[in-house]
Formats: structure tokens, sequence, C-alpha cells
């Protein structure tokens, strides 16, 4: 079990957040069941930049980014060296904390619950 550390988002968490999630948990996923609604436009089918944030500790504890993330990656508002898809990211052993980007590029939200 590792646990998430949320940063303060304006919309999304604005007192930040600490979650438990199980080690193979969908980071995303697992955000949401928390009531942290991460938008996710592409409904994590890995076509878009909406659900991207910034883990600012336990990065290394993620597996490696495929090139379609890396490529989606270079369109995303606020890109850090340490920028992922939470659709993508796959809890480990270790504790991680997640910025949420201000912004993303989506123009409407979707509303997923």
């Amino acid at each position: 079990m590792a646990t998430i550390t949320v940063l303060p988002h304006h919309e999304i968490c604005p007192k930040g957040a600490t979650v438990e999630l199980n080690e193979g948990d969908n980071l995303l996923e697992g955000l949401h069941k928390h009531g942290i609604e991460i938008e996710h436009a592409c409904d994590c089918s890995k076509a878009c930049t909406t659900c991207h944030v910034v883990i600012r500790e336990g990065f290394d504890s993620l597996d490696e980014m495929d090139d379609v993330e890396g490529d989606l990656l270079d369109r995303a508002w606020g890109l850090e060296p340490n920028s992922r898809l939470s659709c993508q990211c796959f809890v480990a052993d270790e504790n991680l904390t997640v910025y949420i980007p201000k912004h993303t590029l989506n123009h409407a939200k979707e509303g997923h619950h």
C-alpha cells in the first residue's frame, strides 16, 4: 500500500488530500475513487493530456513511460521533467506526491464521475 499525497489544486482538490492506494492501482482511477476528479477527456485511452500530473516525489517508482505517452506530454500545459499522464501510472510500493497543473488543454469539462 502506498500513500498518495495530492498537493492543493484550486478547483479539483483545494485543501490537498492524502489517500492510500494498493500496489498496481491506476493512479487516475484510484484518485477518482477518493473524490479527486482529475480531468480525462479521452476516457483513459492515452489520446490526450487532460490527466497530466507532475510526480513531485516517488517518480522513479513508476513504470517507464512509452513513446506515445512521451509524445502526448510534449503538448501538455506546464510540462516538467517528472510529468506523467495519470491514466498511465500504476502505483508501486513507494509513496507519491502528486501536483495537478493549474490548466489543461481541454476546452470543456466532461463531468466524469
